[in-house]
C-alpha cells in the first residue's frame, strides 16, 4: 500500500539527507500528520508546506545540503505530481507572536533526519485566515474548531497577538475571515 502524499513527499526527501532539519509544517500536511483521524481528504495533498522561524531562517538558508536535497526530492516526485513546495518565513505568514513556543511535535511518520513540528492549532487557523473567505480553507478551519474545542476566546486571544504581514491583500483577507470564522467557535 502506498503512503499518503504528505508522508511519501517527507520520506524522499529524508533519504536525501544526511543530517538533521526541523520542519515546521503548515497546510493540510500539518492537518493530516499532526492531528489525531483527520478528514482522509488531507492525505492526498499535492504539496507540503512549512514555516521557519525566524531564529533558524539563517540556518535554513545557508544549507545548501537541505537544498540540494528538496531539490532532488522533488525532482523524484515529479512525475507523480506532488511536491515540498512553499517554506515561508514566519513574516510572511500569520501566526502570533510567540507561535514558536506553542509548536507541537509531529510523530509521524518516523523519519531519520527530518523533526517534524506543526503550530499550535489557533495558529493554523490564522495562517488558514490569509486567504480570506476561501471555501476550502474556512472548511479545514471549521473542522480544527470543532476536533479541538477552539472558543471564541480562544480565537480573540490569537486575533489580538497576530502578527499580519504588512500587505494590503492579506489585511483584508484576514478582516474578511473573521466574520466568518468567529460564529463557528463555541461559546
Amino acid at each position: 500500500m502506498l503512503a499518503d502524499n504528505p508522508t511519501l513527499i517527507l520520506q524522499t526527501l529524508d533519504t536525501r539527507l544526511n543530517h538533521e532539519v526541523e520542519l515546521t509544517l503548515i497546510g493540510k500536511s500539518a492537518l493530516w500528520l499532526g492531528f489525531d483521524n483527520p478528514p482522509t481528504e488531507y492525505g492526498v495533498t499535492q504539496d507540503v508546506d512549512a514555516v521557519v522561524p525566524k531564529q533558524q531562517s539563517d540556518q535554513m538558508n545557508e544549507d545548501l545540503a537541505f537544498w540540494d536535497a528538496l531539490t532532488a526530492a522533488n525532482a523524484d516526485l515529479q512525475e507523480l505530481g506532488i511536491y515540498l513546495t512553499h517554506i515561508f518565513e514566519e513574516w510572511q505568514i500569520i501566526l502570533r507572536r510567540d507561535w514558536f513556543i506553542h509548536r507541537v511535535a509531529i510523530p509521524r511518520p518516523r523519519l531519520q533526519h527530518i523533526r517534524l513540528y506543526r503550530p499550535a492549532t489557533v495558529d493554523l487557523i490564522l495562517s488558514k485566515m490569509m486567504r480570506g473567505d476561501d471555501p476550502q480553507h474556512m472548511q479545514e478551519i471549521r473542522w480544527m474548531i470543532a476536533h479541538e474545542g477552539i472558543t471564541r476566546s480562544d480565537l480573540e486571544a490569537a486575533f489580538a497577538s497576530a502578527q499580519i504581514p504588512e500587505d494590503k491583500e492579506i489585511v483584508e483577507s484576514f478582516e474578511a475571515a473573521k466574520a466568518m470564522v468567529v460564529p463557528m467557535t463555541h461559546p
